[in-house]
């Protein structure tokens, strides 16, 4: 039987990534999709709130007692609540396995990119950590690219040797993004998607 893989998303535009990593990485995997459109608009009104952990919460636990192998939230701002759930399945926060690869690369000079203001600060804040928890010496610079993805990076990714991608909805972006500036691009769907097989199995 496929294992059912719950992805818990904030915005639409992070399901199609999300989805075709699974059919990529994980094709035995039976993608999920658990929608609330409102949980990103509402951080951008007050902030990320214990009220919105508890609605993530609620989610991962609809997903658990619904039948899910696993699940993978896509919704960067929400990472942090992964870790107050106490999952009896693989539970992934969206990049955890995208700042795995990236401070296993070998790279030094890592360059975190956004379209969103709130999304760049966040991920490098927590990429920053994930180095220090590691005890990884790395450089980490970011790029806030809100149109126009690939020249925008191809204008300020000099000297940096890997990129790694802040959200979901830039995935789709990753092949093009790599092509263009020579260096490797980490994406948050590929990466969990990979963590889930390996995690999960055939």
């Amino acid at each position: 039987m496929s294992p059912r893989i719950a992805l818990i998303s904030a915005t639409p535009a992070a399901i199609p990534p999300a989805v075709a990593a699974l059919a990529t990485g994980f094709p035995q995997a039976q993608p999920w999709n658990i929608l609330d459109d409102r949980l990103l608009a509402d951080v951008g009104e007050h902030g990320r709130t214990p009220a919105l952990d508890d609605r993530m919460r609620r989610l991962i636990g609809y997903a658990i007692t619904g039948g899910a192998d696993g699940v993978l939230l896509t919704c960067s701002l929400y990472g942090e609540v992964t870790k107050q759930v106490d999952a009896p399945i693989p539970l992934l926060a969206p990049d955890e396995a995208a700042f795995d690869d990236a401070l296993s690369s070998g790279h030094s000079r890592i360059l975190v990119v956004a379209s969103l203001a709130s999304a760049l600060s966040d991920s490098t804040a927590r990429f920053e950590q994930a180095a220090r928890e590691n005890g990884a010496v790395v450089e980490i610079g970011g790029v806030l690219a809100p149109d126009e993805l690939v020249e925008t990076c191809r204008a300020s990714a000099a000297g940096w040797d890997l990129v790694l991608l802040a959200q979901y909805s830039l995935a789709p972006a990753a092949e093009e993004l790599s092509a263009a500036l020579g260096v490797p691009v980490v994406s948050g769907p590929r990466s969990a998607a990979a963590r889930l097989r390996a995690v999960i199995g055939e």
